[in-house]
């Protein structure tokens, strides 16, 4: 299998692996963070008649989070480990029912993507710049919207000379033993952590950032394996917010809403239209 080449040739970080770790941590708090984060970007109530796609669907928070918002959903992923765990989530809350389902699938697969037909709304946070075909993977998520329907995505940003750096970070992780690796994750929590650490501190709230994590970032999401899949993945491309947006609005898409990292590490949010002509 593909996947599994890439994962023991150190070229792929085993992201599944990763989110069935943070299944552990789901709880009904973290669940309703994530159905909230989807209300504000989308800027709705409810997803009640929509149709929702989401493509690379991980630990399946956010498949989850848009079927109890009402939406009919349609779940895939390349990694076989991510696709166990949105399972996982759809028997435990919607077992035996046709409103959601969940495969295994390739967002650079155009003959099984054309198969799927187009959606109401499609949802890629933190996906598709882990591709190793970022731009063929933002056209192919193109034409997956309906007409008059969203795209939301989320790109890592382009830090200029530190994303080389970034990149080897990370593919020292994935080529050390796993009883090795916290070599690499241990001093990158260190670097991207201690102020913070520190000012909650000198606060009277010791590592409290770090325990709230989730209502901080509002997705529902987990400090330590955010940082793993930080450190860990593989393959790894950026774009800068300009480049996105051009991109779309040449294929007739309108910004509705971005919400950018502020130049520094981590994601930049965005969520397009599809116009009608």
């Amino acid at each position: 299998m593909e996947h599994g080449k890439e994962v023991s040739s150190g070229k792929r970080f085993e992201f599944g692996a990763n989110w069935a770790l943070f299944l552990r941590e789901l709880n009904e708090d973290r669940i309703g963070m994530a159905e909230n984060s989807l209300k504000q970007m989308l800027n709705v109530e409810s997803l009640s008649g929509k149709t929702f796609l989401d493509m690379g669907s991980g630990s399946g928070l956010f498949s989850l989070a848009a079927r109890r918002l009402g939406a009919k959903v349609y779940s895939f992923d390349f990694d076989p480990e991510s696709v166990a765990c949105t399972k996982q989530l759809r028997e435990r809350f919607y077992a035996n029912e046709s409103q959601w389902i969940v495969e295994e699938g390739s967002v650079l697969d155009e003959n099984y993507l054309r198969s799927l037909g187009q959606f109401d709304v499609v949802y890629s946070w933190g996906v598709l710049h882990h591709t190793g075909k970022m731009w063929q993977a933002l056209e192919n998520a193109c034409a997956m919207v309906s007409t008059g329907g969203q795209l939301f995505i989320s790109i890592y940003n382009d830090q200029g000379v530190k994303t080389p750096r970034w990149i080897m970070v990370k593919r020292a992780y994935n080529f050390l033993p796993k009883g090795m690796r916290w070599l690499v994750w241990l001093p990158t929590l260190i670097k991207l952590w201690w102020k913070t650490i520190i000012l909650d501190f000198i606060r009277g709230r010791p590592f409290h950032s770090w325990t709230h994590y989730s209502k901080a970032g509002a997705r529902g999401m987990s400090a330590f394996r955010d940082l793993i899949d930080w450190v860990g993945g593989l393959p790894f491309e950026v774009a800068k917010p300009e480049e996105i947006y051009d991109f779309y609005f040449k294929r007739g898409f309108w910004l509705e809403r971005m919400v950018t990292c502020g130049g520094g590490i981590g994601c930049n949010e965005y969520v397009f239209s599809k116009k009608s002509f």
